[in-house]
Parts: C-alpha cells; sequence; structure tokens
C-alpha cells in the first residue's frame, strides 16, 4: 500500500464542439478513402495488380 501525499492528477474533459460535421470533408469524399492507391490511376498493370491483390478467396 503506498502512502504518497501527492493527489491523483485528471485529464481535463474535452469540450463539446457544437461545428456542423457536414462543412468537414471525410475520408470517404476523397480517393483514397475508397481504397485509390496513390499513382495508380490509369495505369493497367496497377490495376491489374490490384484486382489480383483484393479478389476475394472463393475467386480463386
Amino acid at each position: 500500500m503506498s502512502t504518497s501525499s501527492a493527489p491523483e492528477r485528471r485529464e481535463p474533459n474535452p469540450a463539446l464542439i457544437f461545428d456542423d460535421p457536414l462543412d468537414q470533408q471525410s475520408s470517404d469524399d476523397t480517393d483514397r478513402g475508397w481504397g485509390e492507391r496513390p499513382g495508380a490511376g490509369g495505369d493497367s498493370a496497377a490495376d491489374l495488380k490490384r484486382f489480383l491483390d483484393e479478389k476475394p478467396p472463393h475467386h480463386i
């Protein structure tokens, strides 16, 4: 059993924010949010690699 006399420090509660969430861009609004890989636009070899990487196991 510890007998320290120092009070416990607690983090303050975060402030409530009442901004409109629709004013901010979500990750789903970007290509990256939909799983697009950077720099793979229009490259057929990269498209084929992505297709093969993401193919469901029942399509082997």
